[in-house]
């Protein structure tokens, strides 16, 4: 079906200066907005201290990202929402709407009181106020997307819409710059207790600076065509499932774009920084500058791919992407590894943990473990010292637990009165102990300047799989669909890859890590969903030139 999208001349009218104004109002809302959204994940080790206490720590950091992947799962419903509004009433008021409730929604966080002083209330209302980024963030990318993209020319939509999609990673990169900013002014203590809800509140300060440049922008050419010419949709969500080929696209955008460029931008991100600070023990100060500095020259590489997709089309750069990172995903991260704790590798190598016995089951969402194996497990993980498990030998009593590290070998169910089981702190100090003395480290890692350049660079090409794969998607969904229900349309997929697929991977790879007790076991989770993206968009997505949806026959 055929349906007019770009009103002739309109691209033409705008001067530089307007064109400046577009992409510079719509992607600082965005930087602000995903910076809202980001900060919680950034501060993850205090917010779980702070809202999420627990004697596990496992489970506590679960907790944490629990919370991030609620936010996450609300955001379908508010693209849905919102979705709807931007094709009833426009793109322009609609994400004005979102990044004040966006805004109002992140300043809250900083001013919920500790679990230490209101108990329980303190999480759930974290948890509310995650729900109301969530729902902001819904309708917040696909405004901004489509406001960039109608108003660009269709030779340069590619280029113009890669300033959005930098934009997400700016958000990302300025909640570590703030972070960094604050722990430098800030003393450790008075930090640990209050300084960190100051990034929180700063969102106040960003919401005034986005709403003004968003006032001055008008609303986009295409949307006034259509209200000119009356063609505003009547229900624009029913009708994204109802008008003709719409399914197969949402189908297509959902599963053979968005879920994969979005498992690697976290994987690429949030899972190598929490990587490097949680099984690696990198000094976390140092962790948050090389994985940001890697962030922000990663910026570049969303422009460049998304001039370079006007050229050669939006769906070659993303089956590049997807097949690279299948291939370099696992190896990127063995090689970070190396490159920030190279002595917990090669400890692992010379001495291995093996664990031999029966009822060797670990809950990670358990505060403490209902068997001594489970415990050990626990131990073990929240160590980050990887273990294999074998069952119980014949030779071994009912009930029988043998540990072994290494050449060391202890028969911990003929030692259990010499093994401090039911005292949780000596039980893991004893572990520790042990484990030190068979060559494990666990001081913060500070590595030198070779190793960090070394890190740097591995961050730098899983960014660059993560531009491949999401430079060009503004533009290649607004082309995807038809304009009178662009907005939704575009939002519910992409909301919905980057809300689940995305939005738990956090919490899904910690917790394949944590039942496995191997630090890389998590990265299956972000190598089977790009596997999946790649096939779908290979079978789904069009070859060739970009071309406008009037030109979509489906």
């Amino acid at each position: 079906m055929a349906e007019a999208t770009m009103p002739s001349g309109e691209h033409e009218d705008l001067s530089v200066s307007d064109v400046r104004m577009v992409i510079a109002a719509s992607s600082a809302g965005t930087v602000f907005e995903w910076y809202d959204f980001f900060i919680y994940g950034t501060l993850a080790g205090i917010i779980g201290k702070s809202f999420f206490p627990a004697d596990n720590a496992t489970l506590q950091i679960l907790l944490v990202w629990a919370g991030f992947a609620v936010g996450f799962g609300f955001r379908p419903l508010g693209a849905v929402l919102f979705g709807f509004i931007g094709d009833k009433l426009g793109r322009k008021y609609t994400f004005l709407v979102t990044v004040t409730l966006m805004g109002i929604a992140t300043a809250g966080v900083g001013l919920v009181p500790s679990a230490a002083s209101i108990g329980l209330a303190a999480p759930i209302i974290v948890i509310l106020l995650r729900i109301l980024q969530g729902l902001a963030l819904g309708g917040e990318y696909g405004g901004a997307a489509i406001y960039v993209s109608e108003h660009a020319p269709p030779n340069r939509r590619g280029f113009y819409t890669g300033f959005i999609q930098a934009s997400v990673v700016g958000g990302f990169v300025l909640s570590v710059i703030v972070v960094l900013a604050c722990r430098f002014l800030i003393p450790a203590e008075a930090f640990d207790a209050w300084g960190w809800r100051m990034p929180f509140l700063l969102s106040l300060a960003l919401l005034a600076i986005s709403l003004w440049m968003r006032l001055k922008l008008n609303e986009s050419p295409v949307f006034r065509e259509m209200q000119a010419a009356g063609e505003i949709a009547g229900n624009p969500f029913v009708e994204s499932f109802t008008y003709p080929g719409n399914k197969k696209r949402i189908f297509v955008a959902l599963f053979g774009v968005t879920g994969g460029l979005t498992t690697i931008w976290y994987t690429a991100f949030f899972s190598s920084l929490s990587f490097l600070k949680g099984p690696m023990r990198m000094d976390e100060t140092t962790a948050e500058i090389v994985v940001g500095l890697a962030g922000l020259v990663s910026m570049s590489f969303f422009i460049i791919f998304g001039k370079l997709s006007d050229k050669i089309g939006r769906k070659k750069p993303i089956m590049i992407g997807d097949i690279l990172t299948l291939i370099l995903l696992f190896p990127a991260f063995w090689m970070m590894g190396s490159f920030a704790n190279p002595g917990l590798a090669e400890a692992a190598r010379r001495a291995p943990v093996v664990i031999t016995g029966t009822d060797c089951n670990y809950d990670p969402f358990a505060s403490e473990q209902a068997t001594p194996c489970g415990k050990l497990l626990q131990d073990l993980t929240g160590l980050g010292v990887s273990y294999e498990v074998k069952p119980a030998t014949a030779a071994q009593a009912p009930g029988g637990l043998d540990l072994a590290i290494g050449q060391r070998d202890v028969r911990l169910d003929q030692a259990a009165g010499g093994f401090p089981w039911a005292d949780k702190a000596a039980r893991q100090a004893q572990l520790k102990t042990w484990l030190e003395q068979a060559g494990y480290d666990f001081a913060k890692q500070s590595p030198p300047l070779a190793s960090l350049l070394g890190i740097g660079a591995v961050l730098l090409v899983l960014g660059a799989l993560s531009g491949l794969t999401f430079s060009s998607v503004a533009a290649l969904l607004s082309e995807m669909f038809p304009a009178r229900i662009r907005y939704s349309s575009m939002s519910i997929p992409y909301h919905i890859g980057a809300g689940y697929l995305g939005g738990f991977l956090p919490l899904i790879a910690s917790f394949i890590v944590a039942k496995t007790g191997n630090a890389y076991a998590g990265l299956w989770y972000t190598w089977v969903v790009v596997a999946i993206a790649l096939l779908v968009g290979w079978w789904g997505l069009r070859p060739g030139p970009p071309r406008d949806f009037e030109d979509d026959v489906a």
